[in-house]
């Protein structure tokens, strides 16, 4: 795009062309808007694309988000996405040690057979019908309060009106979620596989009295109305592609390799400024959306910024010859990958690794979890490759909040790793090194990114996926009927720092687009 192409006037100019800002010019572009959207980087997708990270190697991996769960069907159909989930069979496995003996709990093939793997690590049923009893009950607040995330906000009176249940209101908006927890399990396992949907991405205590891990479990459970989370089929570069083709074919004009670096309002009409590799320019818009972090907002309007915000994960890719063989042989590798596998997440380990990691150390025994996206979705791997019998894994680590990192990044990541990899390894009847593939340079396929390596490469601010700390999904002061607003009448919030934001849900997107098409009504 030139600058004399971008001197000219837009009903909407959009900062940022991830999943959001996507979004947001789709819906915009189909209801007449002339659309403008300004992407830093140059390609589309921001943390939601599909690349080819292994020199040589035709694997197309979903380098950063990885999972869909929060996306509303609405929006595909709304767009007409050409865009499929497949779901998973297995939910998770969790392998661990007792009386010397390896074993494990997986959850999912069935009811039946998730009951009987129960009892098989607790001795009985009492543990399972409690964890029916528990998802019985997040079930319900998934379909009261799902729907509303394309509504405008409502008060949190009347969404507690609409979950209706005072024991779930209770367990999951009111009181640490570490207190649901053991009150209702007794076994230090099942009680980490419950708790780790509170902490990814969140770096808190089972019993911190913000709630944070609450407002992070709720996001976890509340998705599609059910709370499970589905494999993007072709990568999550297949979401993105999809939204940028609906963008385009709407008649959005998208230019990648354009930095905004500056919006100037007075509350009715704005100007974008921007530089590019061919020089600098700047539009007029009535509105302008950010897709970009709450601190990017600040720094284009000028104004004061949030607090810091900071991410607490280790991000890892991997491509394997073949799938590790377990300790735990009553298990098929393949179906303990097919779901999230987790790694040293059990309840008292998680609190042990948040202690560590609150006083400055890094765990000694990292918590993560694993899964093999090539099990349910083989498209993301050349043909020869699955013949061979290559597959992909995904780690993500938690509480590695990116204070621990600023010493030094790379040995503090490559140390991390090491620590985490000995954790799964723990599990395995082989080294996890014994079965990586190689690249074209016959280097070992596997990169690893810390919160300082994901907020040098997408801009999160600390590294953290959700841009801040999680907002609970009604109206508070300041936050305005959708939850994108800001001070500035014509500048909306559409990326994952808005009310309702973090994850892949073009949620936020959807929220601002219909903001600005309500403004617009006379």
């Amino acid at each position: 795009m030139s600058a004399h192409e971008g001197s000219r006037s837009y009903d909407a100019v959009i900062v940022g062309g991830g999943h959001n800002g996507l979004v947001a010019a789709a819906y915009l572009a189909r209801a007449g808007r002339s659309v403008l959207v300004l992407e830093r980087l140059g390609h589309t997708g921001g943390a939601a694309v599909s690349t080819r990270p292994f020199a040589g190697v035709d694997a197309r991996l979903s380098r950063y988000s990885y999972l869909v769960s929060l996306l509303p069907a609405k929006i595909v159909q709304d767009l007409g996405l050409d865009f499929r989930l497949r779901t998973r069979d297995i939910s998770s496995y969790t392998p661990v040690e007792r009386a010397g003996h390896p074993t494990g709990l997986l959850v999912g093939g069935g009811e039946r057979r998730t009951r009987e793997a129960f009892a098989r690590l607790t001795g009985g049923d009492r543990e399972f019908d409690a964890w029916q009893r528990f998802y019985a009950l997040t079930g319900r607040v998934a379909r009261s309060v799902f729907p509303t995330l394309t509504e405008p906000l409502p008060t949190r009176e009347e969404l507690r009106r609409r979950v209706d249940d005072e024991e779930a209101w209770r367990a999951l908006f009111e009181e640490p979620i570490g207190v649901a927890v053991e009150e209702r399990f007794s076994d230090d396992l099942v009680r980490g596989v419950v708790l780790t949907d509170a902490l990814i991405g969140t770096f808190a205590d089972a019993h911190d009295p913000t709630l944070a891990q609450n407002r992070c479990f709720l996001y976890h459970v509340i998705g599609g109305g059910t709370g499970a989370w589905d494999v993007p089929v072709g990568g999550m570069g297949a979401l993105t592609d999809a939204l940028a083709d609906a963008a385009r074919a709407a008649g959005a004009v998208i230019a990648t390799g354009h930095e905004a670096v500056r919006i100037d309002t007075d509350g009715r009409n704005a100007e974008v400024s921007w530089r590019s590799a061919d020089g600098e320019g700047a539009a007029a818009a009535r509105h302008v959306l950010v897709g970009a972090s709450p601190q990017a907002l600040a720094a284009l309007t000028g104004d004061t910024p949030p607090a810091p915000a900071e991410g607490a994960q280790l991000k890892v890719n991997m491509l394997l010859k073949r799938l590790p063989r377990l300790r735990d042989t009553s298990v098929d590798p393949r179906e303990a990958f097919a779901g999230t596998f987790h790694i040293a997440e059990g309840y008292e380990q998680l609190a042990e690794a948040h202690a560590r990691a609150t006083a400055g150390e890094l765990p000694a025994a990292p918590p993560s979890e694993i899964y093999c996206h090539s099990l349910t979705d083989p498209t993301i791997l050349g043909p020869d490759l699955v013949a061979e019998g290559h597959h992909t894994l995904t780690l993500f680590g938690l509480h590695a909040p990116a204070r621990l990192f600023e010493r030094d990044n790379d040995a503090v990541r490559e140390e991390l790793l090491r620590r985490t990899l000995a954790q799964l390894d723990a599990h395995l009847a082989e080294p996890l090194a014994d079965c990586l593939a190689t690249d074209a340079d016959g280097r070992p396929c596997i990169e690893a990114r810390s919160p300082l390596d994901l907020e040098r490469d997408l801009g999160l601010p600390g590294g953290n996926i959700f841009h801040r700390a999680l907002s609970w999904p009604w109206a508070q002061d300041g936050t305005g009927r959708w939850g994108v607003e800001t001070r500035h009448p014509n500048v909306l919030l559409c990326g994952a720092g808005a009310v309702r934001g973090g994850g892949v849900s073009g949620v936020p997107g959807h929220n601002a687009a219909m903001a600005v098409l309500k403004q617009d009504v006379p």
